[in-house]
């Protein structure tokens, strides 16, 4: 492999990060199951507008090119190297935020999950699929109290359900084309289902970006019940799966931006007023270090004045801590909301 010829439009930070210093070292290594430099960044070269541009293989991967992957993750995640991710997921109990439904619409809450000894999704063959799926399904149809439920396999699939979820938005559906660039459509649909419990308020997905994305939600402002369900159902988990875990980065991920608590908190909420006035929305959003995207989350228009807000930051903060900061986050917007 020669250095990369990156595009002159890009501005990812593996074309930042990749000096030709950096590649003399790293460009040939690979890690135990065959991950190479080149499939990491095969999706930064492809697209040009990423903007991270690298994508891991397996867990080995954060250690075989620390080299340029440790620079991008303290660039984006403000980490440092050498510190140590902490683990909390603490039951919560924070006052309802919006009784009466007014402006939060419903709330979710996922982490994603990858287990120890498989390679990630964009550098797994077919059969570690298949035994990585039976793996969780075995784990999954034990789950019990509110979070049992059944899988459904998109292989051998009942349109009529997968339409359901759908329309639901509980689905999820082949990756876009950085995702397919980095080898993580591979093999579509085989190998991909979805778990949810019978109140379809606890989904995994399973082989997605990540082994398992692993959600809570509800119609609700009750931030802390959708937490403490997720809670619960990671803490019988984690007794039956070993998840990827590095005491520095803390959950491994395909994508270096997940890493951490791997967590995404968010709600859907009508914000009429504070639309007009995106620049004090926008003020509220970096004090509490959220993020805003679409009604149908990232690269989507916002619909009827609905917003996607969540926490941004993921390593070097626990998980119960990302939920009382989105917590007060969105207090102080839902008062802004009303003053207008």
């Amino acid at each position: 492999m020669s250095f990369p010829a990156f595009s002159k439009k890009s501005l990812s930070l593996i074309k930042k990060h990749l000096t030709l210093e950096i590649f003399n070292a790293i460009g040939r290594q690979k890690t135990d199951s065959g991950f190479t430099l080149a499939n990491a960044i095969c999706s930064g070269l492809k697209n040009p507008d990423s903007s991270i541009g690298v994508y891991a293989g397996d867990a080995q991967s954060y250690q075989t090119f620390a080299l340029v992957l440790d620079p991008i993750i303290s660039e984006y995640h403000g980490f440092l190297k050498g510190q140590k991710h902490l683990s909390d997921f603490a039951p919560l109990d924070l006052p309802f935020l919006d009784p009466e439904g007014i402006y939060i619409k419903s709330t979710r809450i996922r982490v994603a999950r990858n287990l120890k000894g498989f390679c990630f999704p964009g550098h797994m063959t077919l059969s570690q699929r298949y035994d990585l799926e039976k793996k969780i399904i075995f784990a999954l149809s034990h789950l019990n109290d509110i979070n049992k439920g059944h899988y459904i396999s998109f292989e051998k699939k009942d349109k009529n359900i997968l339409q359901q979820l759908k329309k639901e938005n509980l689905l999820f559906e082949k990756g876009d084309r950085f995702q397919d660039a980095a080898g993580i459509n591979s093999d579509f649909p085989k190998c991909r289902g979805i778990f949810h419990s019978f109140d379809k308020k606890f989904i995994v997905w399973v082989n997605e970006e990540d082994h398992l994305r692993i959600i809570s939600l509800a119609a609700t402002s009750d931030l802390s019940s959708v937490y403490n369900r997720l809670s619960k159902a990671l803490s019988w988990l984690n007794n039956h799966l070993d998840f990827a875990w590095d005491e520095t980065y803390g959950h491994l991920t395909s994508c270096p931006t997940n890493i951490g608590t791997a967590m995404r908190a968010g709600v859907h909420i009508r914000l009429e007023k504070l639309e007009q006035k995106k620049e004090l929305l926008l003020e509220l959003v970096r004090a509490y270090n959220l993020q805003i995207r679409g009604t149908s989350g990232e690269k989507t228009k916002v619909e009827a004045s609905v917003f996607d807000i969540s926490n941004r930051q993921r390593l070097g903060v626990t998980e119960s801590m990302i939920i009382q900061n989105l917590h007060a986050g969105l207090l102080a917007i839902i008062n802004a909301e009303k003053k207008l």
